[in-house]
């Protein structure tokens, strides 16, 4: 059974279809495994040398000391010569906005509807939110 990239070359398909950098990030996932694959992302290949984005120092120490399994992981898959070099670049993970967890729903009646005074209506009301604050 023949890999993919080889496959695809063999196509000799137009330039358009799918790009090197294209086929270099799709095959990330697969040369480093799901785990890593969750905490970076192959963003561009410049040359030879592939950009990958880390959240932090940390990761980026611990894949350079991985980057020569990964290159030979990446060369299986695609082929020799594509990417000679992995620079881990530190991007931080941008943040989600934050989303209510419970709706509140909001009160339909109100007790101090039934007050017949204003004036009245309005000191139970001030009442109440000094109580509940």
């Amino acid at each position: 059974m023949e890999r993919a990239s080889k496959v695809i070359r063999g196509l000799r398909l137009s330039g358009d279809t799918l790009s090197t950098e294209e086929l270099v990030c799709a095959a990330w996932p697969e040369a480093v495994g799901k785990r890593i694959a969750t905490r970076t992302r192959a963003a561009r290949l410049v040359r030879t040398k592939l950009v990958v984005e880390v959240e932090d120092i940390i990761w980026q120490r611990q894949l350079f000391t991985l980057s020569y399994q990964i290159l030979r992981n990446l060369t299986k898959g695609i082929g020799q010569g594509i990417v000679d070099d992995i620079e881990f670049k530190i991007v931080p993970r941008r943040r989600e906005p934050a989303r209510a967890k419970v709706a509140m729903p909001t009160p339909l009646f109100d007790e101090a509807d039934a007050i017949a005074d204003p004036v009245l209506r309005d000191i139970y009301r001030m009442s109440r939110r000094k109580a509940l604050a």
